[in-house]
């Protein structure tokens, strides 16, 4: 299901819709995802200076996946930032490898 997100508030019920309907209490999947329950906890309430690492985290181990819809006119830019990151991130672990 897709649903539209305009703010913090609106990932945070996804979170807790997500968790509630599987069941995992807020200090198990805090604990899964790595995070403490009272960020969960502001995470599912919208509060909005929740760390977006950490949201993806919670994302994750929830199974929520979360999609940005670029707009056409910027999108061939978006690939080549993509490309240029990735060469680079196979240069710096290519480097790193070598001992």
């Amino acid at each position: 299901m897709r649903v539209p997100v305009h703010s913090v508030h609106d990932v945070g019920m996804a979170v807790r819709v997500v968790r509630k309907s599987s069941g995992v209490r807020q200090d198990d999947a805090a604990g899964s995802a790595g995070v403490s329950h009272v960020f969960l906890r502001d995470l599912e309430h919208g509060k909005q200076t929740v760390q977006f690492g950490r949201v993806l985290q919670v994302l994750d181990e929830l199974g929520i996946r979360m999609e940005l819809e670029i707009p056409d006119d910027a999108r061939e830019r978006w690939h080549q930032l993509m490309s240029q990151a990735n060469s680079q991130s196979d240069s710096i672990s290519s480097s790193g490898s070598a001992t």
